[in-house]
C-alpha cells in the first residue's frame, strides 16, 4: 500500500476494484464499513459481482470482467473532459498527460457502456464523485490483478489516482491488499525474478556488484522465470528441477492439469511446506517446515509494517524453520550460509536493503515500523511519495485495451441499475 490502513477510515471516499474486502481482509473491510457510517466517507465499488461492500456503496460500476481497462479510461475521460483533473499536481509532478489524455479521448460514456455495460450515466457520476473528492483512495487485490491484463489494470489505478492528485497525501493512494500472510514481506526481500531485496534490479551492473560484495559470490544479471514460465520450461524439458516452498500451484495456478503434467516431467521436485499439499504429493523429496507460531522471524504487511513474530510451540517432528532447511541445503552444497538465528539474517538485511537499514529488533519489540525507515532515528513512512516519486515524475501509462472476447460475450449480462442508484445501507 502507498498509505496506511487507518487512514482508510477518515478519507473522503474509497475506490474499491477487484477486492472483496470483507471476506479477505476482514479488518480492513470493517474499516470501510465503519467510514461509511461513522464519518461519512463515499464508497464506489467496480465489481462484476455484488459482493457485500455493494450494500454501503454510494454507486456500483458491475463491469463485465475484462473490461477494468475501458472503465478506467472512461472514468478519466469524463474527468479531463470536464476539467475536474488536478491540473497543477499534473503539471508539476507528473509526465506522459498528454499521451494519457491522447489514449482516453475515445473512451466516452457510451463507447465504455458498449464494452463493459457499466451505464453511462453512472460512470460519470462516479468520475465525479472520485475527481471532487478532497482524498480518495483505491483498493484492490486479485481481482483485477490475476487477469491476462493485470499490470495494466493496476497501472489503470495509479493513472486515475496521480491525475486528481491523489497519490502523496494522507488518505490517498493506491493500495493494493496482500493476498496472503507476508505477501509483501516475499517481495521486499526479493521473491520476485527480477529483482534483490528492496526491488533492486538484478539487471543493474551497482545493484549486482554490492549483494556480490555482502554474500561473497558470483550474481547473474539475467532475470529469472516467472511461475508460468518455469511451468513451461519444465514441459519442454528446459528446466529439470523445481524447489517449491510455501506454494501449492496445484491449487493455486490457473491450469491445473497442465501444472500437474509439467511438474511430473521433472528428473526432482522439492517441496517445502507445513502441510503434504497436492502438490507435495508429485514431490520427490518433501522437507517438513515449521509454521509461523513455531519459529522467529519478522512479517511484513499490507501497509509496508514490518512486525516481529516470536515463536509459541515447538515445531512437530523433524519440522524446521525455512531459513534453517534453506541454510543447510546450501552448506551442502558448497556455499556455507552460517547463520545462528533468524535476527542475525534480519541484521543481514538492514545493510543491504535500504528500505529497512533503519529498523531493528529492538525497535519493533512491541509495534512494527512501516519502511522506507532509513535511519536508526527515521520513525517509518505512514506514506509514500508526499513530495516527490521516488522516479522524480509520476508516469502515467496510456493504454487501450481490454479482452475482447469478453466484449462479444452475450450471455454474461450485467444486472439492470438506474442511473446514478444510491445503494448505501442505512446507518443503523
Amino acid at each position: 500500500m502507498t498509505n496506511s490502513i487507518d487512514e482508510l477510515e477518515y478519507t473522503d471516499l474509497i475506490l474499491a476494484t477487484g477486492t472483496n474486502t470483507t471476506e479477505n481482509h476482514p479488518v480492513i473491510g470493517a474499516k470501510v464499513k465503519r467510514a461509511v457510517r461513522q464519518h461519512g466517507t463515499k464508497l464506489i465499488v467496480i465489481d462484476p459481482r455484488e459482493i457485500d461492500l455493494v450494500k454501503f456503496a454510494d454507486i456500483w460500476l458491475r463491469q463485465k470482467p475484462g473490461t477494468d481497462v475501458a472503465v478506467f479510461n472512461g472514468l478519466m475521460n469524463v474527468i479531463i473532459a470536464e476539467n475536474l483533473y488536478a491540473k497543477e499536481y499534473v503539471a508539476e509532478r507528473t509526465e506522459g498527460f498528454d499521451a494519457l489524455k491522447a489514449a482516453v479521448a475515445k473512451y466516452t460514456p457510451d463507447y465504455v457502456e458498449k464494452i463493459s455495460g457499466v451505464g453511462a450515466e453512472d460512470l460519470k457520476k462516479a468520475a465525479r464523485m472520485y475527481a471532487k473528492a478532497n482524498r480518495a483512495s483505491i483498493i484492490y487485490a486479485m481481482g483485477i490483478t490475476q487477469h491476462i491484463s493485470g499490470t495494466d489494470n493496476v497501472k489503470s489505478t495509479a493513472n486515475l489516482a496521480m491525475l486528481c492528485g491523489n497519490v502523496g497525501i494522507e488518505g490517498g493512494g493506491v493500495n493494493p491488499l496482500r493476498g496472503q500472510n507476508n505477501v509483501q514481506g516475499a517481495c521486499d526481500m526479493g521473491g520476485l525474478p527480477n529483482v534483490f531485496p528492496a526491488y533492486q534490479q538484478v539487471a543493474n551492473e551497482d545493484a549486482r556488484k554490492k549483494f556480490e560484495a555482502a554474500w561473497k559470490a558470483t550474481l547473474s544479471g539475467k532475470p529469472g522465470l516467472t511461475i508460468i514460465e518455469m511451468m513451461n520450461a519444465a514441459g519442454r524439458g528446459d528446466v529439470k528441477a523445481i524447489y517449491i516452498m510455501g506454494e501449492n500451484p496445484l491449487v493455486s495456478d490457473p491450469d491445473l492439469h497442465h501444472v500437474k503434467s509439467e511438474l511430473q516431467k521433472l528428473d526432482l521436485l522439492i517441496v517445502q511446506d507445513i502441510f503434504l499439499t497436492e502438490t507435495a504429493q508429485l514431490a520427490d523429496v518433501v522437507l517438513p517446515s515449521a509454521a509461523f507460531a513455531e519459529k522467529d522471524g519478522t512479517f511484513s504487511n499490507t501497509e509496508r509494517r514490518v512486525q516481529r513474530i516470536r515463536k509459541a510451540v515447538n515445531a512437530p517432528g523433524e519440522a524446521k524453520p525455512d531459513w534453517e532447511i534453506i541454510a543447510g541445503i546450501s552448506t551442502k552444497m558448497g556455499y556455507p550460509m552460517n547463520y545462528a538465528s533468524a535476527k542475525e539474517i534480519f541484521e543481514e538485511i538492514t545493510k543491504v536493503t535500504p528500505s529497512y537499514a533503519g529498523i531493528s529488533y529492538e525497535r519493533i519489540d512491541k509495534e512494527g515500523i512501516q519502511w522506507p525507515c532509513p535511519t536508526p532515528e527515521h520513525q517509518g513512512t505512514k506514506f509514500l511519495h508526499k513530495d516527490k516519486f521516488s522516479r522524480g515524475l509520476g508516469l502515467f501509462h496510456a493504454m487501450a485495451r481490454w479482452l475482447k472476447s469478453n466484449q462479444d460475450e452475450a450471455r454474461w449480462k450485467p444486472k439492470p441499475m438506474s442511473p446514478g442508484k444510491v445503494l448505501r445501507a442505512p446507518s443503523s
